[in-house]
C-alpha cells in the first residue's frame, strides 16, 4: 500500500510503501476517498512538534479521513461494510494520507447524506478543534463576546459559525478581501488585520479562540474581561498539556517554561491562558454532523487537490491564500 510518510524533519514528504494496516478488535479499516490538510501535517513534517508529538521516524502524515468501510473488527457494532465514515483519528494512529487506515471505532462518525466526500474530509479536525475550544474548554454561553482570530481559516470559519450558533457575539480578524466571507459566516466584527489594530476595536471579551501565537496571542490578554479567557491551539503549550500527554519530567519543566511568560501576564491582567491540542471524539463528531444536517454548520471547502499533488499542497498550506480548507480527494 502507497502512503506519503515523512522520512526526515524538515524534508517533503515521500510517497513509499507502506505494510496494511492491522485491523484490531475495536478497529474500523478504511478505504480513504478524501483527506484534508492541515497545519499540524505541516508542523510535524517540519519538525515543530517533535518534542511534544514524538513520532517515530519514518511516520505517516494525515489527520483527516472520510472514507469507506472496508473492514470492522470483531467487536465493532456501530459500523459495517459499505459505510461511508469519517473521523480524526486518535495521537499515535494518524496516517491518512494513504490508500488505506485502521480507525478506533470511537473515533469515527457516519458521513452526513448532505454531505460530499471531499466536504467529510475537511471537518473532522477543524470541527472538532472548534466544539472543544468553545463548547468543551470555553463553555460559551448565549450573549457572550468572543474573538476568533483567522476567522477564513479552517478552525476560524467553523468557529465562526458554532459561536454564532451558540448565541455569541462574534469578532473576527481577516484580510480585508476576506470581509465578506467571514461576515457571511455570522460575524459581527470583522477586523482588518493588515491596517487595523484589534486591541483598539474590541475589549472586554469573554473569550479569545487564537490561531496565531506569538505576540497576537500575547496581546489578546489584553481585550478580555477579568476572568475571561485565550484558548491557543498554536501554543506555547502549557503544564496542563505536559500532564496530560504523560511527557517526561524534563519535558513537563521545558513546557512550563516556554509558556510561563504568557501565563504570568494572563495572571497579572486577572485572565487566563489553556493551550488547546484537539482530541479525536467520534461522539462530539456526530453532534457536529447533526448541526451540519440542520443547515446551522457548513463545511469550508477552498480548494481540491488530487493525492498525488498532497506534498506540494502542504508546504503552500496557509500562504495560498485559500479560504477554508484544501482537501485531497481520490
Amino acid at each position: 500500500m502507497k502512503a506519503f510518510v515523512v522520512t526526515r524533519y524538515g524534508q517533503p514528504l515521500n510517497e513509499v510503501e507502506v505494510p496494511e494496516p492491522t485491523v484490531g478488535e475495536h478497529d474500523v479499516l478504511v478505504e480513504v476517498r478524501a483527506a484534508g490538510l492541515n497545519q499540524l501535517d505541516e508542523k510535524i513534517r517540519t519538525g515543530e512538534f517533535k518534542q511534544i508529538l514524538p513520532y517515530p521516524l519514518p511516520s505517516p502524515l494525515g489527520h483527516d479521513v472520510a472514507g469507506t468501510v472496508v473492514r470492522v473488527g470483531a467487536g465493532v457494532r456501530r459500523f459495517a461494510p459499505g459505510d461511508d465514515v469519517h473521523g480524526r483519528p486518535r495521537d499515535g494512529r494518524i496516517g491518512t494520507f494513504a490508500g488505506r487506515i485502521a480507525v478506533a471505532e470511537d473515533d469515527l462518525a457516519p458521513v452526513p447524506a448532505s454531505m460530499t466526500m471531499a466536504e467529510a474530509g475537511s471537518l473532522p479536525l477543524v470541527a472538532l478543534t472548534a466544539w472543544q475550544a468553545l463548547v468543551e474548554r470555553g463553555r460559551l454561553r448565549p450573549g457572550q463576546r468572543v474573538l476568533i482570530h483567522a476567522g477564513a481559516g479552517g478552525v476560524g470559519a467553523l468557529a465562526i459559525q458554532l459561536a454564532k450558533h451558540l448565541g455569541a457575539t462574534v469578532a473576527t480578524t481577516a484580510s480585508a478581501a476576506n470581509a465578506e466571507f467571514v461576515r457571511g459566516l455570522g460575524a459581527d466584527v470583522v477586523i482588518d488585520y493588515r491596517a487595523q489594530d484589534f486591541t483598539e476595536l474590541v475589549e472586554g471579551y469573554d473569550l479569545v479562540l487564537d490561531s496565531q501565537g506569538g505576540e497576537i496571542l500575547t496581546r489578546s490578554l489584553s481585550v478580555l474581561r477579568p476572568g475571561g479567557k485565550v484558548i491557543g491551539i498554536a501554543g506555547p503549550p502549557d503544564p496542563a498539556f505536559a500532564r496530560a500527554r504523560g511527557l517526561n519530567p524534563v519535558l513537563r519543566l521545558a513546557i512550563t517554561a516556554l509558556s510561563g511568560k504568557v501565563r504570568r501576564r494572563a495572571r497579572k491582567l486577572g485572565v487566563g491562558y489553556e493551550f488547546l491540542f484537539m482530541h479525536a471524539d467520534g461522539d462530539q463528531l456526530r453532534q457536529i454532523d447533526g448541526l451540519v444536517e440542520q443547515g446551522v454548520l457548513h463545511a469550508t471547502v477552498g480548494r481540491v487537490v488530487a493525492f498525488p499533488e498532497i506534498p506540494q499542497a502542504l508546504r503552500t498550506l496557509g500562504k495560498d491564500g485559500v479560504r477554508g480548507r484544501t482537501v485531497a480527494t481520490r
